[in-house]
């Protein structure tokens, strides 16, 4: 079973992905926040420093794209292409609010006439030999939307469909609509990738027995545990001195790009809200991360949690914490 790590906007970039295959590993892809592109037909500076195949050396690596108009999709997966990427993801599930107003993301699955035209674009056009993935929800109100929506996307040679099993109305809060999808998955034609809940032993089993699955996503349980596939696959859990090393690749690479230590901090406080979740205890010292402005006060923080907190074999996921 191959597994992936899920695209997390503001989290999972590139020096996220590095420290993440030096330190743990056992991921097979990681996918890319997306990237949205337009009629200039340029990546800007901060798209490069994520796309750029310097800064993915060593990962196998998928581009995501978010757009509506097949000519910036087929531009954007030439120019990834010719980077040498050999697949890219077609963004189907954002359910931000700005995303769907603009009719991008899971807003495209409230208008499946411009959906079908995007696609048919898409395949009738010079892809450069590139893969096109698609990531999707199941609907935008109502989980029978699905039905449809299989029907449409069964017409397209998608190398893999990766379903997350809500509709853009759940957002993340409502429960995964397991039984859903379930009736649903005889009419799933395509080579296809569980994504959702997958937080422990227990869930990756459940996920990796439905019928046809090729591979299964997980985001938020790896950020809580960033060594749950290693665990998956057999492996050890997490230990104190390769978390601190992560920890630390992280915060160093961050000061590096922010040149400033307000900025990492705040960034590495993202990080915090999920990894917390692999240490036993200590309520106190995360709020001193939370109200930390600057190194010296997050760095005596996080020194006192790599010393004395007890680690878990699991993170005992229950959500991101409200650092």
């Amino acid at each position: 079973m191959e597994l992936y790590f899920a695209p997390m906007e503001g989290i999972t970039g590139a020096r996220y992905r590095q420290a993440h295959r030096a330190c743990f590993g056992g991921v097979d892809r990681y996918y890319l926040p997306f990237l949205s592109p337009t009629r200039d037909h340029l990546f800007t500076p901060r798209e490069l420093r994520q796309v750029s195949p310097e800064v993915n050396a060593g990962l196998n690596a998928v581009p995501q794209l978010l757009t509506r108009e097949p000519a910036d999709f087929l531009w954007a997966a030439r120019a990834l292409g010719e980077m040498g990427y050999g697949e890219v993801n077609l963004n189907l599930g954002c359910p931000s609010g700005t995303v769907v107003a603009k009719g991008k993301g899971a807003g495209l699955l409230a208008d499946p006439p411009a959906l079908e035209r995007l696609l048919e674009g898409i395949f009738s056009g010079d892809l450069g030999g590139v893969r096109v993935s698609v990531k999707t929800r199941m609907g935008m109100a109502d989980p029978e939307e699905f039905g449809p929506l299989l029907e449409l996307l069964g017409l397209f040679p998608i190398s893999l469909l990766i379903v997350h099993p809500r509709v853009r109305e759940d957002y993340y809060r409502h429960p995964l609509r397991r039984a859903e999808f379930l009736a649903l998955l005889p009419r799933l034609g395509l080579p296809w990738c569980w994504n959702g809940g997958v937080t422990d032993r227990e869930s990756y089993d459940r996920a990796a027995a439905l019928p046809g699955v090729r591979g299964v996503m997980m985001g938020q349980g790896l950020l809580a545990d960033p060594a749950l596939a290693r665990k998956l696959r057999g492996g050890p859990p997490a230990g104190r001195d390769e978390l601190r090393q992560f920890h630390d690749l992280l915060y160093r690479g961050y000061l590096a790009d922010f040149g400033s230590q307000r900025n990492t901090v705040f960034h590495m406080k993202e990080v915090w809200r999920y990894l917390s979740r692999l240490f036993d205890g200590g309520g106190k010292l995360f709020k001193q991360i939370k109200k930390a402005q600057d190194a010296p006060a997050y760095e005596g923080a996080v020194d006192r949690i790599f010393g004395e907190l007890p680690l878990r074999d699991w993170a005992g996921w229950t959500g991101p914490a409200k650092l």
